[in-house]
């Protein structure tokens, strides 16, 4: 098989490669079936885990597709190749491989970035009982992010008024007051949630049901898009400002990971990320995070096309000629669909799972 082979062109058929690969792998399947929501097409929307390993394993490899959904095409291709590649006969002795298939199934049948509560699933870790985190810099952005109208004058008055903000702050700082995470608007972008969405549950449940309680060393890949140069897969730190912490990641992955927490990264710093479930684990289980992020497009089309998708779904109809382009652009945004490009994607996710697998033998 060729590596194009690995990847798919919908939710559908990356469900049916995924599943089909772990079965010739003889991987254990389980099916967590999410019953808020259904696929464009009625179809049953499922988040997968395969797992590889020993159930009484001290060492876990966990990886994680589709946590934004759109951007699954890439982390589901980047699976199927393990099984494909049988990267897992390079594991280390006493290792259990759990792999996470689209933890945002709606997202990824419907080719957007959020839940169906129009959640991001990166800023939905939170612990709800406590006063959430405030985002007054995203309140100045959000009505010119999501205008009225997407086409005319004042579509144009609202891209006036972000040029305008880019100049004033400069365009980090647009990229983090939009990016962040807020949680007081439910129609905006990268909206946190006011409650843990089922993707969250679902993603807890997993470790509670599958890292075995003889696990003491914990990494993990979660697989993203739409940053950085094309092609290439930024590995970027997930943890806590802990310095040792970054630096164990550094260890394991290479000097190249780069950190949110001090600038270094092409990510702003964001709050509520998945990893802060790994702390639902004992303390005895040493957890190494990353996300691997892979570029697709310049940031200001994949912005473009974050505000069309969720204009969209907020005021415009999904089968307008309208809808049907922005529904393209949203996809084009997370998912450059060449052969070259998937290459890039399985070579450098097969050379981070060598060296996860090097870090838990270490």
């Amino acid at each position: 098989m060729t590596v194009e082979s690995y990847f798919s062109a919908t939710y559908s058929e990356a469900r049916q490669k995924f599943a089909a690969a772990a079965e010739a792998a003889k991987a254990a399947f389980t099916v967590y079936e999410n019953p808020n929501a259904r696929g464009p097409n009625g179809e049953v929307l499922t988040t997968d885990v395969a797992c590889i390993g020993p159930d009484n394993a001290e060492r876990i490899y966990l990886t994680i597709s589709g946590t934004h959904g759109a951007e699954g095409f890439c982390g589901s291709g980047a699976q199927i190749g393990h099984f494909k590649d049988r990267l897992f006969d390079a594991m280390p002795a006493n290792t259990k491989a759990i792999m996470i298939h689209a933890i945002n199934p709606y997202g990824f049948a419907w080719l957007r970035r959020v839940t169906e509560d129009n959640v991001d699933l990166n800023r939905n870790f939170q612990d709800f009982s406590k006063p959430l985190p405030q985002n007054k810099a995203y309140e100045e952005v959000h009505d010119w992010l999501i205008p009225s109208h997407w086409e005319g004058l004042g579509r144009a008055a609202a891209d006036q008024a972000i040029m305008d903000y880019q100049q004033k702050h400069g365009v980090f700082a647009f990229q983090a007051a939009m990016s962040g995470g807020q949680y007081s608007r439910p129609d905006g972008l990268f909206f946190g949630g006011q409650k843990p969405t089922w993707s969250n549950d679902t993603f807890r449940r997993i470790l509670r049901e599958h890292v075995p309680s003889t696990a003491r060393k914990l990494v993990s890949i979660d697989f993203h898009t739409g940053l950085g140069p094309m092609g290439y897969g930024e590995p970027i730190y997930v943890g806590s400002e802990d310095k040792a912490h970054y630096e164990r990641a550094k260890r394991i992955f290479g000097p190249e990971v780069t950190n949110p927490n001090d600038g270094s990264s092409s990510s702003a710093r964001v709050t509520g990320t998945v990893p802060e479930a790994f702390l639902d684990l004992p303390k005895s289980v040493e957890v190494t995070a990353i996300a691997l992020e892979y570029g697709t497009q310049p940031w200001q089309q994949v912005t473009e096309a974050l505000r069309g998708d969720h204009w969209l779904h907020a005021r415009g109809d999904l089968n307008s000629p309208l809808g049907k382009q922005l529904k393209q652009k949203i996809r084009d945004a997370f998912y450059t669909d060449t052969p070259a490009w998937k290459a890039a994607i399985h070579g450098r996710a097969a050379d981070f799972a060598l060296r996860a697998f090097r870090g838990l033998a270490g």
